[in-house]
């Protein structure tokens, strides 16, 4: 007769306060950023408004800092860094992928070249280069942010699909997948959270560089800065200033709001 231990009979279950990992500091710290940073930008805004408001302004300074102009002038830089960024996109996403495809390495150091001049050269400079070969005003401004924030974006998805096992990519051609559904399926999803970290670095930079395109008649809140250091005006460099930061942290806030539910489920 066979004797069963209290070993046998035992059911090893972890308590449940183990089975569920606490949260960690950076993932406390991102969550609580998610929710303070837009009050944040809400209240500067809001602050702005209030201080053009009541503010003694004299004729130059009531004929920008009104809201009505506020607003044109906002959405202008808006425009003009969402029209720049699906540029970025659209260019920055399939030219990283193919530049890690076999076929195509060879060309990776020129593009890389390009990419980097474009970000080093100094950003005025490159905004006055390409309006004397497009001419001033939108087109040029949005060739030349492209130019210049396109970096990030590239050289993070070709980093995130070179961090995709290669072992997962031969599992799935091992399935039948060929190599584009291998590229969809298996690859792409796995490297859209070092992708989307890309294109929220390319975003912020574009709209900083953004200020810079009134100098070729391309609009937006930079005018606001440069009238302000043309006619010693500090009202309207402060508030030119302080909002096109402003909209600088809420398209970062966007980009992490985008990252946390784009996350591919079951990735960390």
């Amino acid at each position: 007769m066979t004797s069963t231990t209290s070993d046998e009979l035992e059911t090893v279950a972890p308590p449940e306060e183990d089975r569920a990992a606490p949260e960690s500091g950076t993932e406390g710290v991102s969550r609580l950023r998610l929710i303070v940073q837009p009050l944040a930008v809400l209240a500067v805004v809001v602050a702005v408004v209030v201080y053009i408001n009541v503010a003694t302004l004299n004729a130059t300074e009531a004929g920008l800092l009104n809201n009505r102009t506020l607003a044109q002038l906002t959405w202008e830089h808006v425009k003009l860094t969402v029209v720049t960024a699906v540029v970025v996109v659209l260019v920055a996403v399939p030219l990283g992928v193919l530049l890690t495809r076999r076929r195509a390495r060879a060309a990776r150091p020129g593009v890389i070249a390009v990419a980097n001049f474009g970000q080093a050269a100094p950003a005025v400079g490159l905004l006055v280069l390409v309006a004397t070969l497009f001419d001033i005003g939108f087109t040029a401004a949005v060739i030349a942010l492209a130019l210049y924030g396109i970096l990030p974006t590239l050289r993070n998805t070709m980093t995130g699909l070179e961090q995709v096992d290669p072992q997962l990519v031969e599992a799935g051609r091992g399935m039948g997948m060929s190599a584009r559904g291998a590229l969809m399926r298996v690859e792409m999803p796995l490297a859209v959270p070092v992708i989307l970290t890309g294109i929220r670095l390319s975003l912020v930079l574009i709209v900083g560089t953004a200020a810079l395109a009134a100098f070729i008649g391309a609009g937006g809140l930079g005018q606001l800065i440069i009238t302000g250091v043309n006619l010693q005006l500090d009202k309207e460099l402060i508030v030119g200033a302080v909002l096109t930061a402003s909209l600088a942290l809420l398209v970062d806030w966007l980009g992490h709001v985008v990252e946390e539910f784009a996350r591919p489920k079951g990735l960390s």
